[in-house]
């Protein structure tokens, strides 16, 4: 495969996960931010976009800077509408691979930006629109496309994007003063239901960061998300090695992953920051390797005539 199309399709998967959870966040904080007094809202908004990875230009921030910046900018891939654009610019790219079905979503999905601007529909159903046509383009994705090399660099895009956003979305958790339910942030992530019927008993804190982060079962996991992007980078390389590993992308997964199944504590939420860290520079740090190992275009010869 061309190292161009695997790119595309690396960073298809990437954006549309990342429109999916920026949706999601913003959807479990946008009525508390309502509900604070302007001096609180400012502040809580600029500490979301902190956590994004956001970096705005004003020093004064508010909420309607932080809708702009996380939903509404077609300029940043930060954004839900910026990365709906990229992923649709890649998939543009790489049309001869991916299905005519994947194509036609991502294109509907660009164009009803349009309908679902804040001032026609407000914030709250385009956050909902967007997970369900993102949970669209991911369904078409893994049944109208072989599970070839072409859909592996997908699905291991959707999972280090996943892992990383599912962390940005735990390091919300104590964005606001008085805190963020756990409920609600099961609900964020899907988790709720899926949550309750492992536990059928009373839960805290501590249960909930456990499920969010090591349960094996969940897709939106870290764990989960991690040994998916494992699984795919095995597929994309499966020599054996008999000592150590077959590239940079494998070994600093593995690594994230083995610490936080591995790592014994008594107190989960006073170290969730630093485990929150570590997940998104490892995830950070395998898409670089990938890009290297994959992606890297061979600097191209040039012919040096003859020095008369």
């Amino acid at each position: 495969m061309l190292s161009r199309i695997a790119e595309s399709l690396f960073w298809i998967g990437r954006y549309v996960e990342r429109a999916d959870g920026t949706a999601r966040i913003l959807d479990v904080h946008l009525e508390r931010l309502n509900q604070m007094p302007l001096p609180q809202q400012r502040e809580t908004s600029r500490q979301l976009l902190g956590v994004m990875g956001s970096r705005p230009e004003k020093d004064e921030i508010d909420l309607s800077d932080l809708l702009q910046e996380l939903a509404y900018n077609r300029t940043s891939a930060t954004s839900i509408a910026g990365a709906l654009g990229a992923a649709r610019e890649n998939a543009r790219r790489a049309r001869e691979t991916v299905s005519s079905s994947v194509w036609e979503s991502l294109n509907t999905t660009w164009y009803g930006l349009t309908q679902h601007r804040k001032d026609v529909v407000g914030t709250y159903r385009f956050c909902h629109w967007v997970v369900e046509r993102t949970a669209m383009v991911r369904g078409l994705s893994d049944t109208t496309m072989s599970h070839d090399e072409s859909w592996q660099f997908l699905v291991l895009g959707r999972s280090l994007e996943r892992a990383d956003m599912t962390a940005r979305m735990l390091s919300t958790h104590d964005v606001h003063a008085a805190g963020l339910s756990w409920v609600n942030m099961l609900r964020c992530a899907g988790a709720y239901e899926s949550f309750l019927r492992t536990r059928r008993a009373s839960f805290g804190d501590q249960q909930a960061a456990e499920f969010l982060l090591l349960d094996r079962l969940f897709p939106r996991s870290i764990v989960y998300a991690l040994s998916d992007a494992e699984k795919c980078l095995t597929q994309l390389n499966p020599a054996y090695q008999r000592v150590g590993f077959i590239n940079d992308a494998s070994r600093i997964v593995g690594q994230a992953r083995t610490f936080l199944e591995f790592h014994q504590t008594q107190d989960l939420m006073s170290e969730l920051p630093e485990h929150m860290d570590r997940v998104q520079k490892a995830c950070a740090k395998a898409s670089d390797a990938v890009s290297r190992t994959y992606f890297s275009q061979a600097d191209e010869l040039s012919w040096v005539g003859e020095v008369s």
